[in-house]
């Protein structure tokens, strides 16, 4: 595990886009892995600017994203589907047939899981997976004391989930009881994982991820027995930290 401490958001944000656009020049034809939330934003932000500025294309990049809320429409403002294509795809040149979200309205929501999960293996699994980090320690939407077996399914999310996401609704009672999200298991099946965390609130669930125990009530614990692991941290989220 690789942890790079940086001064602030936007040094974070330009070290994490540095390294997914030297996958990109490495490997073209990449699997990415996505994620949602405020955290990633200004990595996507640089992302575009490296794109504008002919540093990288996305023209064959394949990507799949973490999760996706149910009962929301597509173009919903707070679907991640829609949240993706505001803050990153309708930027870049990322061919829609490349785009892969998972589809919270389903009549299958087990089908529409298991469908997921053959998609991500026809493609030959993730090469890069970013990830953020829940005040209570979730990676995508996996809450403590789920499963490290999961795969992708369908997650009641937790009281202390609802209550952070609710920043991005009209009312708390707005926010969605239920989400699709990859599991723990495809999450450790990507070849890497990039990990960005910034903000004080953030600084003592990542010291119990990374020095504690490995254990389901730190669901991003598991992280520690991945091979290939770098976490990228501001001054604030990274102060407890050795």
């Amino acid at each position: 595990m690789k942890i790079i401490k940086v001064k602030d958001y936007k040094e974070l944000s330009r070290k994490a886009s540095s390294i997914l656009a030297g996958q990109l020049i490495l490997k073209p034809k990449s699997v990415l892995g996505l994620a949602t939330g405020s955290t990633p934003i200004g990595t996507y932000e640089e992302l575009i600017r490296l794109y504008n500025e002919g540093v990288v294309s996305f023209s064959n990049v394949i990507t799949f994203n973490l999760d996706e809320y149910c009962g929301l429409k597509s173009n919903d403002i707070n679907s991640y589907c829609n949240f993706m294509k505001t803050k990153l795809f309708n930027h870049i040149d990322i061919r829609e047939e490349n785009i892969h979200i998972p589809n919270g309205l389903a009549k299958d929501i087990q089908k529409e899981c298991e469908d997921y999960e053959k998609k991500i293996k026809k493609f030959g699994g993730i090469d890069i997976q970013l990830l953020g980090i829940g005040r209570n320690g979730h990676i995508g939407f996996n809450e403590p004391n789920l499963k490290f077996e999961s795969k992708t399914f369908l997650v009641n999310l937790d009281e202390d989930t609802i209550k952070a996401n609710s920043r991005f609704f009209n009312s708390i009672e707005d926010v969605p009881r239920q989400a699709i999200s990859m599991g723990i298991k495809t999450i450790m099946s990507s070849k890497k994982i990039l990990l960005l965390a910034n903000g004080e609130e953030k600084a003592e669930i990542l010291y119990r991820a990374i020095y504690g125990d490995i254990i389901p009530q730190v669901p991003a614990s598991i992280l520690q027995l991945h091979p290939d692991v770098t976490i990228i941290v501001d001054e604030k989220a990274g102060s407890c930290l050795k």
